[in-house]
């Protein structure tokens, strides 16, 4: 299902900024040799998570769901200048693509990888965080919530992608684990009285969660 009419993605991308040449090389590399490229996050939503990230100048970020290093790339701008993000990639594979444009980056000195299971890794991090991305294995978005909450700072965003998952969360029945994970993280995110938030019909749905 198309959740954005491609036309108005067209239109939009174009209204962006543009994206830097090593960003779009992030982008056009997964394209080219990922046999799951849409899970990239692409140029608007990008520049989105650029533009949250430079407004709130946060000193530490934390991704779970690195995948090739493109939206890490993207917040990782917005750092402040002793700022660090820590991202968490499953995947070998993904971070070995992750770790090699990280290293080109001018932000290489902020940015560092972990390869492994997040919720083993999260709780060693002991950090308190700024933004927390959540954009890893759907099914554990609510464990990952509430490893992580605990340590956001008040006033502290936790953006979780996909919570529209295809449109699969839309039907009057929900089928299939994932949406059914989704449907009952964006559930649970509804009822927490800790946070306030707002969903975003951005790409697959885009999460912004305040905490209080």
């Amino acid at each position: 299902m198309d959740l954005v009419h491609p036309l108005a993605e067209q239109y939009a991308a174009f209204y962006s900024s543009p994206e830097n040449e090593f960003i779009r090389e992030v982008s056009v590399h997964t394209k080219q040799t990922h046999p799951h490229a849409q899970m990239l996050s692409g140029h608007v939503q990008g520049s989105f998570l650029t533009i949250l990230s430079t407004l709130l100048q946060p000193q530490r970020i934390l991704e779970i769901g690195t995948f090739t290093g493109y939206s890490a790339l993207c917040l990782a701008k917005g750092l402040k200048s002793d700022g660090l993000i820590h991202t968490i990639e499953l995947r070998a594979d993904d971070a070995a693509t992750a770790n090699r444009f990280f290293r080109q980056s001018p932000h290489k000195e902020k940015i560092i990888l972990h390869i492994g299971n997040a919720k083993d890794i999260i709780p060693a991090l002991n950090e308190n965080w700024d933004i927390v991305f959540i954009d890893a294995d759907k099914t554990a978005y609510i464990d990952y919530y509430e490893l992580i909450l605990p340590c956001v700072k008040q006033n502290g965003l936790i953006i979780a992608d996909n919570v529209l998952f295809h449109g699969e969360v839309l039907t009057e029945i929900i089928n299939g684990k994932n949406a059914i994970a989704i449907h009952a993280f964006n559930m649970h995110v509804k009822n927490d009285r800790r946070v306030e938030q707002v969903l975003l019909t951005m790409r697959d749905g885009l999460s912004i969660i305040r905490k209080l």
